[in-house]
């Protein structure tokens, strides 16, 4: 977004113990200080930045960890967190080509069971020496509809230079995520702010200073590959972070911040604080990080052509399309043109939603996209950098793309299809309705926004009248910029009973209150 500013101003006992294990393997640098984590060269593998699960289906999902120096990774699975008896799966040999990450790919795992596991890290010239397991556990997508599913989601992590604040207790808000005991965690973009640096302090307006947690990777912005991997890794200093990954799967998306403020292919930034000005060049390696720091199925090393846009099925209840607005748009302009093959999404993967959308067979079709449609979001005084540019009339520019897809979901009769985001740093509910748009050929549905999960908070955007967005709720801070001591996190959750079908959306804060409800009907072209 472009009015960021670029400088800041369950009884799951096993779980618990593995993740707890890990932070105490982990020390904190010290507040103020830039000391990065230092390798330790004597003893077996460590495994201090936890494990995390991702890209979980009904019977296949990705194992995640970090070394502290090269090692073999494995992975035991048992479906008692005893781990009485196991399965071994061996992973890759993880060394400094990765940043000492790996995943391992688990199939043929039993739908709709509890996972439990255990990731060793072996030496790589004596087997048999091993580091202390770190375990995790995850929950496999049913084949049958019985107990429904649920599901969380947010974005926007370590912004505007609000970082982990020891004297909050870092970022609790996981702690209330966790406790909902979610399926799996949708991570709508914006997971590292690479062009934010995080300083040892911030002074409020009035008066209170907010203290950081620092590295020296953070306290600049991210333009080699190893600056990228310390802002990925920034986030896991935080102990509720780690404890959340090892109990709650993830299906991870981006957006600009990975790399820079509003960035788009083919661009050079216009920033004095780089002097490597080629997005191409910073996006590149960002990705390169990105796919060392979280489990994708369709990123390196499981896909070495690499994309972040998929669909993850959930079974019989739910599909989720992951977009990627970034990677394959045009650039930002005024966004009027009257014709637009490229717009946010590039025709490539437009051709591959609307036939993933055609053949799926859920009850609902969540369509995760890292950006908001009816929003408007500036790029400076004359560009715009989201789809709406605020022209009420028949679509232009990037819009073309979206009404070419709302076509194709109404006369293909596609039911259950709605649109979750974050990137604007406030939470809302907008319904999408023909009779007050100008363009109508398309099913009304609804598209719901939460976030920052650890960023600041933002005053709200205005609607763009093309696609006839109606807001039933928002809530947003008055001015810009406003710290996770004024305005709280925010987060979504959404609930799919497996009985009737019906899917509930409830917009949260931290400490997990409800600011809104809504429920949506089965079975329905638009709602």
């Amino acid at each position: 977004m472009s009015h960021r500013p670029s400088d800041p101003l369950p009884g799951r006992r096993g779980v618990l113990r593995g993740a707890l294990a890990a932070s105490a393997g982990l020390a904190l640098p010290a507040v103020g200080g830039v000391a990065a984590p230092a390798f330790a060269l004597s003893g077996p593998p460590g495994a201090g930045w936890g494990v995390q699960a991702g890209d979980v289906t009904a019977h296949s999902g990705l194992i995640w960890v970090r070394s502290d120096r090269p090692a073999r990774m494995i992975v035991e699975t048992s479906a008692t967190e005893s781990f009485r008896r196991t399965t071994r799966w061996h992973g890759p040999l993880v060394g400094p080509d990765t940043d000492f990450t790996g995943t391992t790919r688990l199939r043929g795992l039993p739908s709709g069971e509890q996972i439990h596991y255990r990731v060793l890290l072996a030496d790589p010239d004596d087997p048999r020496r091993t580091g202390e397991p770190v375990t995790g556990t995850f929950r496999t997508a049913a084949a049958g509809r019985r107990g429904g599913v649920r599901f969380l989601w947010s974005g926007d992590i370590a912004g505007q230079g609000w970082g982990i604040n020891p004297d909050r207790g870092g970022n609790r808000v996981y702690e209330d995520m966790r406790a909902l005991d979610p399926d799996f965690f949708l991570c709508s973009g914006d997971n590292i702010y690479a062009d934010n640096p995080i300083l040892p302090s911030v002074t409020l307006p009035d008066g209170r200073v907010w203290r950081n947690v620092t590295t020296e990777e953070k306290s600049k912005v991210a333009q080699t590959l190893g600056d990228f991997r310390g802002a990925f890794r920034y986030n896991l200093l935080d102990e509720h972070v780690r404890r959340f990954n090892a109990q709650v799967p993830t299906i991870t998306q981006w957006d600009d911040h990975e790399v820079h403020n509003n960035w788009y292919p083919g661009q050079i930034l216009d920033d004095d604080r780089y002097t490597e000005k080629n997005a191409d060049v910073l996006s590149a390696r960002s990705l390169r990080a990105f796919s060392e720091y979280f489990p994708v199925s369709t990123l390196p090393p499981g896909d070495k052509d690499g994309r972040v846009y998929r669909v993850l099925r959930q079974g019989p209840l739910l599909d989720v399309f992951v977009l990627d607005m970034r990677t394959y748009r045009n650039a930002n302009s005024p966004d009027r043109q009257p014709d637009d093959t490229t717009g946010i999404l590039g025709a490539e993967q437009l051709a591959w939603l609307k036939r993933e959308l055609s053949r799926s067979r859920a009850t609902w079709k969540v369509i995760a996209s890292d950006m908001p449609l009816g929003l408007v979001v500036s790029d400076g005084a004359t560009n715009f950098e989201a789809v709406a540019q605020g022209d009420p009339g028949a679509p232009l520019g990037r819009e073309l793309q979206i009404a070419e897809l709302l076509r194709h979901i109404k006369h293909r009769r596609i039911t259950g299809t709605l649109w979750l985001t974050a990137d604007v740093h406030y939470t809302s509910a907008q319904h999408y309705e023909p009779s007050n748009a100008a363009f109508q050929d398309f099913e009304p549905f609804w598209e719901f926004v939460s976030g920052p999960l650890a960023a600041g908070g933002f005053q709200a955007t205005k609607l763009d009248g093309t696609f006839g967005p109606r807001q039933v709720f928002v809530k947003a801070p008055s001015r810009a910029n406003t710290s996770p001591m004024e305005t709280p996190p925010y987060f979504g959750e959404v609930e799919i009973d497996g009985g009737s079908g019906e899917l509930t959306v409830r917009l949260r804060q931290e400490g997990g209150d409800v600011l809104f409800a809504r429920t949506l009907q089965p079975g329905r072209v638009g709602q």
